[in-house]
């Protein structure tokens, strides 16, 4: 055949190695020109030189083989252009989370000590009155659920004409942490009367002794928070079964400046009193 290449020189020639082309030909992403029917030998065009550039370049950026096989297949522009768009947002996705992950693990090894014991505070919270929305779910769900719940309370509440009576706040039970599942509460505290529509109901938050930290920022490195809290408990002998609260003080819907964020971790405790001196 004339313009072919065997697939070694193929593999010269677009930088993929010879078992990468055997196993696209398997999966049916990059078929050769023609097979010998005999002694198995591939071979390819040089046709195929561009197709095969652009597979690499897919490849390269973690496309995964049968997202690539759909670009190629699509039927026009825009259907190849959409797919691309999806995962070149995924992309980015993915490296905004690993530079908070870097950042966040600089920050550590710069300042090696959890944030200082003195910072937790002790407070009772009194029953609240609040519209809510409380779901069992995944913990690798749980950063789109809040998103989505928090904003459904707010919408829900505008539409009803009641107004915030304090920040937001989560509830998550025990096994949510400790086993990946489980019981999760969104709340807003409000004043009047709500009307239970779709996954909004309400809701009395109850009453609780909580020790109290202020976590700043994004909740990247929000876990060395929860470590000085347990730490801070469990050295006053304080920690009593129950769920933790969150209360998002200012967040994203205050303003899109992460750094400005504020999230007060509570972990329930059975007495609240004068803070005893550490040891």
């Amino acid at each position: 055949m004339r313009n072919c290449l065997a697939i070694g020189d193929f593999a010269r020639a677009t930088h993929m190695s010879v078992k990468t082309l055997r196993y696209y030909h398997r999966v049916g992403l990059l078929e050769p020109a023609d097979v010998d029917p005999d002694t198995g030998y591939r071979r390819y065009t040089t046709a195929q030189i561009p197709a095969a550039q652009i597979i690499r370049r897919f490849r390269d950026l973690d496309m995964p083989v049968d997202e690539v096989r759909q670009v190629l297949a699509a039927p026009d522009l825009e259907t190849r252009n959409e797919l691309i768009a999806a995962h070149l947002n995924r992309l980015e996705e993915g490296l905004t989370r690993t530079q908070g992950a870097v950042s966040s693990l600089r920050d550590l090894l710069a300042r090696p000590s959890p944030p200082e014991l003195a910072d937790i505070g002790r407070r009772r919270v009194e029953a609240t009155p609040a519209a809510a929305i409380s779901e069992a779910l995944d913990i690798e769900d749980a950063g789109s659920w809040y998103q989505g719940a928090l904003g459904e309370l707010y919408a829900t509440m505008d539409a009803q004409n009641l107004s915030p009576g304090g920040p937001s706040g989560g509830i998550y039970a025990t096994e949510l942490f400790s086993h990946g599942l489980g019981q999760a509460t969104i709340f807003v505290p409000c004043t009047g009367s709500l009307r239970p529509t779709g996954r909004v109901t309400s809701l009395v938050v109850p009453a609780a002794e909580l020790a109290t930290i202020v976590h700043p920022g994004p909740d990247t490195s929000i876990d060395r928070a929860y470590g000085s809290l347990a730490t801070y408990v469990t050295q006053h002998a304080l920690a009593v079964d129950g769920p933790i609260r969150e209360y998002y003080l200012v967040g994203r819907r205050d303003t899109p400046d992460a750094s400005q964020w504020r999230t007060e971790i509570g972990w329930p405790i059975f007495h609240t009193g004068p803070v005893p001196e550490d040891p």
